[in-house]
């Protein structure tokens, strides 16, 4: 039997609907085997983050070895980093073992509002990690920083995706989850055409972990062989069926349902 793999590179998320919980979730219900890299500890549920510890680099680059020596990986995704100094060392693992299969979440502000990258390594992002990414996935504040410009109309959100793909990164989703409209729609792009993803908007406070979430489906499918275009469409769709079946836990942002693509 084929075993297809994948490795997150995140946050803990004790509340288990984002960061690498999220991510391995996500992982199981595609068909991968996944491992995970811990960046950070949070103390989070879904009324928001309550604290944060970092992972010392040096630690996080022994989990990178002790996983890639041993047992490898089809593809690999990274999600909160926090700060520049683990944003460098893990930029270089990522070239060290040629993982050229590299989804890039940006991820920045938790869905309450904490900080979950530093302002300063916002520049280690563009300079180290973007270059380096087969695909990356910020939502629509996250563009916003990392392109500089002010996103509230389809052909800015194309704007800053040419942005992005001009910075090294293959291609780009930014994702319209941010936005209003009956539709929510991605702008995929990838250097050579823009693809809009659509599928009808579901009113939910049931979102945290969307991002994370979205991003681990690209890295399975991008993992067990497909295309960029075809690993971003099922990505899509799963978390859709993710969204609009919520779970209804917690007293804030609950977690999206991540049996609900298996089920549906």
């Amino acid at each position: 039997m084929k075993v297809y793999r994948a490795l997150t590179i995140a946050g803990s998320d004790s509340g288990g609907g984002a960061g690498i919980q999220a991510d391995l979730k996500t992982f199981q219900q595609l068909g991968v085997y996944g491992m995970s890299v811990v960046t950070a500890l949070t103390a989070q549920n879904t009324l928001g983050v309550h604290g944060v510890m970092p992972v010392p680099p040096a630690f996080i680059e022994q989990q990178m070895d002790a996983v890639l020596s041993d047992i490898g990986t089809d593809a690999a995704k990274t999600g909160m980093l926090f700060d520049s100094n683990i944003i460098e060392m893990v930029a270089k693992k990522i070239k060290q073992y040629e993982i050229t299969n590299y989804v890039l979440d940006p991820v920045m502000i938790a869905k309450g509002g904490a900080s979950l990258l530093l302002e300063e390594a916002v520049e280690a992002v563009k300079q180290y990690l973007i270059p380096l990414a087969m695909v990356v996935t910020p939502n629509l504040p996250e563009a916003e920083v990392l392109t500089g410009i002010k996103i509230e109309t389809m052909d800015e959100m194309k704007k800053a995706a040419q942005i992005l793909r001009e910075m090294g990164a293959q291609s780009v989703v930014i994702k319209g989850g941010h936005s209003s409209g009956e539709m929510a729609i991605d702008v995929f792009y990838d250097g050579q055409e823009f693809k809009e993803l659509k599928e009808k908007r579901f009113e939910t406070p049931h979102t945290h972990g969307t991002g994370c979430t979205f991003a681990a489906a690209v890295t399975a499918g991008l993992a067990r062989g497909k295309s960029v275009v075809e690993a971003v469409d099922e990505a899509k769709r799963f978390i859709t069926a993710a969204i609009c079946n919520p779970l209804g836990i917690g007293h804030g942002h609950g977690p999206t349902n991540h049996w609900a693509y298996q089920r549906t």
